[in-house]
Order: C-alpha cells, then structure tokens, then sequence
C-alpha cells in the first residue's frame, strides 16, 4: 500500500520540519478522530516518551482529537507498549503514542493502536491518510471532546508487567543495574524489578527533554556494561527510548543481544510446554538462532526487518514469540506488542526456573560472525540492479556454502544498501563482506 505520511511505525521526522510540525499534527489528530468517532466510546489515550517536544505535540493531538469529538485521555510519559495495554484495559478507540523510539531528542514521531492495543489496520490508516486531504471542520460546541488525566497510569503498568511473572518465583538476591535511557521507563522499569525482590541500581533515569538516548541505553549499552562490572552486578537490563525493546548484559560484560534472548525465552517455553509452533525472526536475525532452535527442533521462520513484519508472520502462522535482534521481542503470550520489560522478564523467569544465570544460558546459543557494511549511494542507479554486485553475491554465496549468508537490502529510512554477510569463518565473512561493499561502491 502507498503511503503518504505512515511509514512502517506511524509518522516520524525532525521535529519542526513536516511532518512533526504542530499544525500537520493538530489535524493528524483531528483526521484519525474523524475516522475513530464512527466505532463507539470516544476515548482516545495520549502516552509520550520524555523528548521536549512531546509537551507541543501533545496539546497539538489534544486539540485535534477534541475538535472531532473525541475525548482525549492523557497518561504523560509512558512505555509504548503501556499506552497500547491501557488502551486494551479501557477500552478506548485507540491509543496514540509520542515517541521516536531510540531516536535522538530533536526527532519524534506519532503511532496509533487500535482497541486490542495492537497496530492499526492498514486501512483505517489509509482512511486517516485520506481524511488529511480535507478541511479541518469543528464540531459543534456542544460535542466537542473533554480532556481528562489517568493518574493511576504508571501503576496500573507496573501491576500489569509483575503479573508476567510467576507468583511461586522471586528476583531476591539478584543485583540487576537498569539502564532506562532517560526515556519512557525511568519511573517504571526500576519498581517492576525491586517489586519482584530484586536489588535494583538504576542509571538513565533523570531525563530532561534532551538527554533521551543519548550515550545510554539499549542503542549505546557501553555504559551499561561497565556498570555492571563496577557493581559486580548480576546482570544489567538497558532499555530504548520508548521502552518497546531491550539489550542485557551478564556478569561478565557481555552484550546479549535480541537474537541470544529469543532463544533463553524459546528454549524455556518449550521445556514448560507453552510452546507454540516456533519462533519468528527477521532477515538480519542470526543463523546461530536458527542452528541452535533446530537442536532443540523449533523451526525459525524470517520476516522482513521491522516488527511490524515479525508480527503479522506471527498472527499469519499462530505462533506466540518473534523479534529481532535489536533486542525487541514479541511475547504474544503475554502481551499485544514488543515490550521490553516483559521480556526481560520473561528472560529471568528462564534463569530462575533453570537456576543458571545469564552468563550459562547465553552460552548454548553461538552466533555466527556476521559483518554488516552501509553503503551510501545517490543517483537514480539501483546498485542492487548491477550485474557485477549480482556477481559478487553469487561468488560470496558460493564460498559460504549452507554454512553462511549474503543479504542485500535497502534501508526504509536512509539512502543506504545494506551488506549483510555472516558464516563461520569471521576472516572469510570480512573479506566477502569488504568485496561486494566495494561493488555496491562501484555500482552507485
């Protein structure tokens, strides 16, 4: 489908320039409420993550969804995937969230869940897009949307994030270092895991409108890791802006990334018996997940990159776990949407029930080298048209065997290919990896 405005996770731009300007959000607000007053309550949630300008946009939104006639419902800053679980709570209309997700401060963006608190469907977001086109028309005086506050919000979530993790199990003597990102999870994340028993050292938690990912977080975990073996931490938890995904860290220092977590959940899953059909992963996700669920015989299948991809394979094939490896996993079983405290919950369910600490369960899973190489380009050539790149790809694909991988891809949101090669040999796989970059280079 052909989109003006929605890309693959709602609208997203530098603040000030369209589309995240206050007048095209007054009436993106106003647009989806023409579009969501047709189905009933008239309750439309507000969350936003802790940028500066999600206090303009707000009001912006307010003012819009008022003008249609539906009444806007303020949470202040929340987790996207909070706003999408009170929405389902409530049962609003749907749920909007500010947010640029692991963006700098200076960009946001606006995204939309519908009342089960999942992603709109492509065509009432095609009805938003057309309803753009016309002029904003109050409604009369008498109707328009009054603005109310959920107080309760944080704690609602946080009841709601504990209640993923079995009573009989506790988090005491653990001494977890969470890293919130200066985002949305600052006044959440940090409860969650001292409710359950845990011995929590926080970093990341004193946002200012500006300071949101920056250095910290799960896009920059350095900091986190040498948290961790400064406090001699059990393990350390690192969440994203919008706290939709996360990275964490174990006692030694290392980084265990998306792919790494999808196996300790899929594993622990399956040895409980609550695993359904396999796991969805995306096309960067690496093939030491695919080996090692194969050992365990849970068949992996590939989306396209981006969560959206991995959710509609997951509802396509009745399947309940996806994600990818930039830390933001599915757990259909628990929740509607990727939710980084659920699944790091999740993941400590494993450690406990298995009485092994990260460190132990990370090992099982060997990731294979994987080389991933931007190439800018411009002009009107596709370099993935070229015959020699094309070459390239075969002679690399040839030398991998079954044992590696080559992919090419464009990026959705910059002028860049993508090359992605991984396998066994990590010199084979930089070397390959160097050559078809070089190609691509050549090609533009």
């Amino acid at each position: 489908m052909s989109r003006k405005y929605f890309g693959t996770d709602g609208v997203r731009g530098k603040v000030g320039e369209m589309p995240i300007t206050p007048d095209f959000v007054m009436k993106l607000g106003w647009a989806a409420g023409k579009v969501l007053a047709k189905q009933g309550s008239k309750k439309v949630l507000i969350g936003k993550d802790t940028r500066i300008s999600g206090y303009m946009l707000e009001a912006a939104l307010e003012a819009g969804l008022s003008a249609a006639g539906l009444k806007p419902v303020l949470l202040g800053p929340m987790p996207t995937p909070a706003v999408a679980y009170l929405t389902r709570t409530f049962r609003a209309e749907a749920g909007v969230v500010i947010s640029a997700s692991h963006n700098p401060y200076y960009d946001n963006g606006i995204k939309f869940f519908s009342t089960q608190g999942t992603k709109l469907p492509d065509e009432i977001e095609a009805a938003i897009e057309n309803a753009m086109d016309e002029e904003i028309r109050c409604v009369e005086s008498s109707q328009l949307g009054k603005a109310s506050r959920i107080d309760d919000a944080p704690g609602r979530y946080i009841e709601f994030c504990k209640s993923t993790f079995p009573s009989e199990l506790s988090l005491d003597g653990l001494k977890i270092v969470v890293d919130c990102a200066h985002g949305a999870t600052y006044h959440i994340a940090p409860s969650v895991f001292r409710e359950l028993g845990a011995d929590v050292i926080t970093m990341g938690c004193s946002p200012d409108g500006l300071n949101i990912n920056d250095k910290v977080g799960s896009t920059a975990p350095k900091a986190l890791v040498e948290r961790v073996l400064q406090e001699q931490a059990d393990l350390g938890i690192a969440f994203d802006g919008d706290g939709d995904r996360l990275i964490m860290v174990d006692h030694t220092g290392y980084e265990v990334d998306g792919d790494e977590l999808l196996y300790i959940i899929a594993r622990d899953l399956q040895q409980q018996g609550s695993l359904t059909g396999g796991v969805v992963g995306t096309l960067m996700t690496n093939m030491g997940l695919e080996v090692a669920l194969a050992k365990l015989d849970i068949p992996l299948v590939r989306a396209k990159v981006g969560d959206r991809y991995v959710m509609e394979l997951l509802l396509e094939k009745g399947w309940r776990l996806g994600g990818e490896n930039s830390g933001h996993i599915i757990c259909l079983d628990q929740t509607t949407t990727g939710d980084g405290i659920v699944a790091a919950l999740q993941v400590l369910k494993a450690t406990s029930r298995a009485g092994k600490n990260l460190f132990e369960l990370r090992r099982d899973i060997k990731k294979f080298p994987q080389i991933l190489i931007n190439v800018r380009f411009s002009g009107e050539q596709d370099p993935l048209l070229s015959s020699s790149v094309q070459q390239a790809v075969r002679d690399a694909e040839k030398a991998l065997g079954k044992s590696g991988r080559v992919l090419l891809r464009k990026s959705g949101t910059e002028p860049l290919i993508r090359v992605m090669v991984e396998g066994e040999n990590a010199h084979q796989v930089q070397q390959l990896a160097e050559k078809i970059a070089a190609e691509v280079t050549a090609a533009k």
